[in-house]
């Protein structure tokens, strides 16, 4: 199990992500998005999994932008321009992926 945690510092979703994991003593890789970002690979990986419209937060500013775009390669590139415009966490596992705090999801695994 090679579990990947895509989020910020200041998320509280990625904190009980962490902590889920910790007191389950399962090992994960954590990624700071506006520290380090997502790669394209990894963005359309986590896309096919969940669906490009579960990976746009909300309460940004900017959401309602995002969704104006007609192509959803627009899209995924405003996505990798402005990571902070993702729903976090990100929690990959393989070819698996949520986005949000999923924590029956993550018992499946």
């Amino acid at each position: 199990m090679n579990i990947q945690i895509f989020g910020t510092s200041r998320c509280f979703e990625t904190k009980k992500a962490e902590r889920f994991f910790k007191e389950r003593r399962i090992p994960f890789q954590l990624i700071d998005l506006v520290k380090y970002g997502i790669s394209a690979g990894e963005l359309q990986s986590v896309q096919r999994a969940v669906g490009l419209e579960a990976l746009i937060q909300d309460a940004h500013p900017d959401a309602a932008l995002l969704r104006y775009l007609a192509y959803e390669e627009d899209k995924v590139a405003k996505l990798l321009e402005n990571p902070r415009l993702l729903r976090t966490p990100i929690v990959r596992n393989g070819r698996q992926a949520t986005v949000g705090y999923c924590p029956d999801v993550w018992n499946s695994w």
